[in-house]
């Protein structure tokens, strides 16, 4: 008996929705499941009061791949949106990525000349090649920007002391002589004008989804229903555990709605102090000016504390501890994957891969390129 579909796509996040679409696009006959009562995975936005909330942390989409941008533009409107967060250390702001407002604002320097002789001065204290991050990190700028506004927010971040911490994790450090706060300072950047669920929706267009759909509990059932099985969810959790699990570290989220206009007058603030028990604060309005839709101000403002921790069974799973111990586990779960000849698995769990959205989409239209042997449609 034939199946009924040709692909069955676990997860309707970013890579799933993609692969769906070019499969319809190509003349097959798709599912999507995914066990979540929302389309969108981790970057799905939800309405609330005319603010398009980020319900899993905010995500601000950014390439200077053309093909990945003119490709993604096809389902969504992007408004203008420039990531330039801030930094609040024990109450003083400085401008992020590290810029000559950042070294004004910590040194009083006025000239790059100047800026670059105070960087010069602190990063003799590391003599050889960095062991660590903390040695990376003041190797890369100095003690002072270090112990303010890097050291705090990274422990945090990862729950482990700076110096346990490889130093490849911040070898590509934006530091700028020039009063530009654009962090990303890629060529295209922006938000989908209506939010990230809706841009997944366009995709999913005319396709069956299945929420509230648990693969993993009815994988016999649901494998029986398609020729090939395109798998998003953690690599680990397919093959039940069976060599051990995979480190993640997770985000848990504090959201609010408050009754005033403007919380803190920025879409990002980071909270570089060890003793701060959040890493950020994201006020969404801000994503999209403080603007609804038809472009009235919005009266309310809704902000979110994330605070980061280790990953437990029941949790998130957002970023991979792409450790030397992690990177070895991943070698043996994706051997078994290998000999999985009708599964294709992929995006940031089914990779076990920390991706940007760029990399992702072009991750996944490169794989459909070779699935469907023919141009993207």
């Amino acid at each position: 008996m034939k199946n009924t579909y040709d692909y069955l796509v676990v997860g309707s996040g970013l890579y799933g929705a993609i692969f769906a679409h070019e499969a319809k696009a190509h003349g097959k006959s798709v599912l999507v499941v995914d066990k979540r009562p929302n389309i969108a995975g981790n970057i799905y936005t939800e309405n609330v009061g005319g603010i398009n909330v980020h319900k899993y942390g905010a995500h601000i989409f950014h390439t200077n791949n053309k093909k990945v941008w003119n490709y993604i533009t096809l389902f969504a409107e992007f408004n203008r949106f420039t990531n330039s967060p801030v930094a609040n250390y024990k109450g003083e702001l400085y401008s992020l990525p590290f810029n000559m407002y950042t070294f004004n604002k910590m040194w009083g320097v006025v000239t790059p000349e100047e800026a670059a002789a105070k960087i010069e001065e602190q990063r003799k204290e590391i003599t050889g090649e960095p062991q660590n991050l903390e040695e990376q990190a003041i190797s890369l700028v100095g003690r002072d920007i270090y112990e303010k506004l890097i050291k705090g927010y990274t422990e945090k971040q990862w729950g482990r002391d700076c110096k346990e911490l490889p130093s490849f994790i911040i070898k590509r450090l934006p530091v700028r002589l020039t009063f530009d706060n654009n962090y990303f300072n890629a060529l295209y950047q922006g938000i989908p004008v209506g939010g990230y669920t809706k841009m997944i929706a366009n995709l999913l267009d005319g396709i069956e989804v299945r929420l509230n759909t648990d693969y993993l509990e009815n994988k016999d059932e649901l494998d029986a229903l398609a020729d090939k099985v395109v798998y998003t969810g953690p690599i680990d959790a397919y093959f039940d555990y069976k060599l051990g699990t995979l480190e993640y570290r997770s985000v848990r989220f504090e959201t609010e709605t408050l009754d005033k206009s403007n919380f803190q007058g920025n879409a990002a603030v980071n909270y570089t102090d060890r003793e701060t028990p959040w890493t950020r604060i994201i006020e969404h309005k801000w994503f999209e000016f403080g603007k609804d839709e038809d472009g009235n101000d919005l009266p309310k403002t809704i902000i979110s504390r994330e605070y980061s921790s280790e990953w437990k069974s029941g949790d998130e799973p957002y970023y991979p501890v792409n450790d030397a111990k992690n990177g070895l586990l991943y070698a043996e779960y994706k051997k078994l994957a290998d000999a999985e000849n009708k599964v294709i698995f992929g995006g940031r769990l089914g990779e076990y891969k920390y991706y940007d959205m760029d990399q992702v989409i072009a991750a996944v239209l490169d794989r459909c390129e070779k699935e469907f042997a023919g141009a993207i449609v």
